[in-house]
């Protein structure tokens, strides 16, 4: 009787256990994603992809980015720190070091070689730059590095950023058509990514071309098939269906596949194959899969959001993530699975597609923002103090300034009153007031949580709303506007009850919340403000 008293408390003992924490986490940022897109493509989604996270998971109505500039690397780094480019270091995609003086990319790492059939450029990558730690970290080590942590996306940035520090690894495609690494990892791919590599599976996708998925008619949310506003895809005649790949491929690379929804299938075929050959989510130990599809973001960039060749990558991506989560509920099991899903930031309209609506806006090319500041620079001091312009920040060059006998904050004066004069810009920072921030500014507060001031420029510039420095056609993003900082927010599975929440959040409060979820300790930048109403249990 003893005895079986003992193994009873036991098996409860254990199960109790178990269900502190979920065999597997999974987290899905979608590049480029606006809220709206779940609001406009709704009639059209299967009831089993967006449908059946918002209807059975807790979607966040109103989750914001808090910092700028909202671009990918940064966006994936807050996503998983919980915290913002002030502390965690990722200012920018890539960016001039006020520090080292030169340009760097965010996963840049000259001690690292690639691993896997890719160039010796695509593999010099791993999470050196990022200063947190991440939520994937936390798992590892409060799993004492038992529970396993992969990380993967077509981008480097979307693969390396979300895995963190410690994780087995992190995957990301070449444009070789294979997934590759870095030595930062191992020193060779595990067995199940070379033969994955060796099927060419991208090929099937580029053999198949790209049609609308749906027939036309039910693209009615989308401008015509041809219009103004979009590029062309790898030199297309014009921008309309249907795509002929296999030609593009032939006279490009593998990366074609990349500015088609069929760079987000290969990458779900590979997700698949990770838990399979991995066995993410077999036991009690929490495993985590970070999985960032990237072709929402090329599509966008060049064909714009009213595209319907966006509209079709949408419809197609509804179709993945329903497959994924069928395939999760089969290996993992309903209810066993954490999984979450948002964007590392949204997308502005296209500006000229606005202009002709006659709203008040234009397009700045980046170039030309950095000519007017140099021409006003020769002009007003006699010589080009400009070392650099990037990410809407201003880099004096500070030994011409000595050299010439003029006073620094003379000169950012003089600029930030020219700055102010241009037609597309709304307001205009010093370094010294981005750190005097008291959090009572709005942009302000967007500009100082962005800010590194060992890596950041003299004078940070705020354009005005809807403006762009961009091309003419597609779109891009980078501001403090809720047209590139609303992004969804959905948590769904293990301990989520349903329901929707339209109160204001912020992005750094996701990793925090899993982190308290799932009891580990916070990420270390992290200023721990937590989603409630994911800890609330189902009830």
């Amino acid at each position: 009787m003893k005895k079986s008293i003992l193994l009873l408390t036991l098996f409860v003992i254990t199960n109790l256990s178990a269900q502190q924490r979920p065999k597997l986490v999974v987290g899905i940022v979608v590049d480029q994603m606006k809220m709206e897109y779940l609001y406009r493509f709704s009639d059209d989604f299967s009831p089993n992809g967006f449908k059946r996270l918002m209807n059975d998971g807790f979607v966040f109505q109103n989750m914001h980015y808090n910092y700028m500039p909202t671009y990918t690397a940064p966006g994936h780094a807050s996503i998983y720190t919980g915290t913002t480019p002030a502390t965690h270091g990722i200012v920018g995609n890539e960016w001039f070091s006020r520090t080292l003086g030169k340009d760097m990319y965010c996963t840049d790492d000259a001690g690292v070689k690639t691993v896997g059939d890719g160039t010796a450029e695509e593999g010099a990558m791993s999470p050196k730059n990022l200063q947190s730690t991440t939520i994937t970290d936390e798992v590892r080590m409060a799993t004492n590095f038992n529970g396993k942590v992969i990380g993967m996306s077509l981008k480097d940035r979307g693969a390396i950023l979300p895995a963190g520090h410690f994780a087995n690894w992190a995957f990301w495609y070449s444009k070789t058509g294979s997934f590759i690494s870095s030595t930062f990892y191992g020193e060779k791919l595990p067995e199940w990514v070379l033969e994955f590599n060796n099927e060419k599976n991208y090929l099937k996708y580029i053999n198949k071309g790209w049609d609308l998925y749906k027939p036309a008619s039910v693209y009615n949310e989308s401008l015509p098939d041809n219009n103004p506003y979009e590029g062309k895809l790898y030199g297309s005649a014009a921008p309309v269906f249907p795509y002929d790949l296999k030609s593009m491929y032939e006279k490009n690379d593998a990366g074609v596949i990349r500015a088609t929804p069929y760079g987000n299938d290969l990458l779900a075929d590979f997700a698949k194959r990770a838990i399979e050959k991995e066995n993410l989510g077999k036991d009690n130990i929490t495993d985590f899969l970070t999985v960032s599809f990237s072709s929402t973001d090329y599509v966008g960039h060049l064909l714009g959001p009213r595209s319907m060749e966006l509209q079709d990558t949408y419809l197609r991506l509804d179709q993945t993530i329903a497959d994924f989560l069928a395939y999760l509920d089969k290996t993992v099991g309903k209810g066993n699975y954490l999984l979450f899903l948002t964007a590392d930031h949204a997308g502005a309209e296209n500006v000229i597609y606005l202009k002709d609506l006659k709203y008040n806006v234009d397009n700045y090319p980046s170039k030309d923002v950095k000519k007017s500041m140099q021409d006003f620079s020769t002009q007003t001091f006699g010589v080009d103090l400009i070392l650099n312009y990037s990410n809407f920040n201003v880099f004096f060059n500070r030994q011409i300034i000595k050299e010439k006998g003029l006073e620094l904050a003379k000169v950012k004066q003089a600029f930030k009153e020219f700055l102010i004069s241009q037609p597309q810009v709304k307001k205009v920072y010093t370094e010294e007031e981005i750190l005097a921030n008291a959090g009572n500014e709005y942009s302000l507060n967007f500009v100082a949580k962005g800010y590194d001031v060992t890596q950041n420029g003299d004078l940070v510039i705020v354009d005005k709303p809807g403006d762009i420095e961009y091309a003419t056609t597609g779109t891009s993003h980078g501001t403090i506007y809720s047209y590139d900082t609303h992004v969804p927010a959905i948590f769904y599975g293990w301990h989520i009850k349903k329901g929707e929440s339209y109160d204001k959040k912020a992005i750094t409060e996701i990793a925090p919340t899993i982190a308290q979820k799932i009891k580990v300790t916070f990420p270390n930048g992290t200023e721990a403000k937590v989603l409630q109403e994911v800890l609330d249990e189902k009830k």
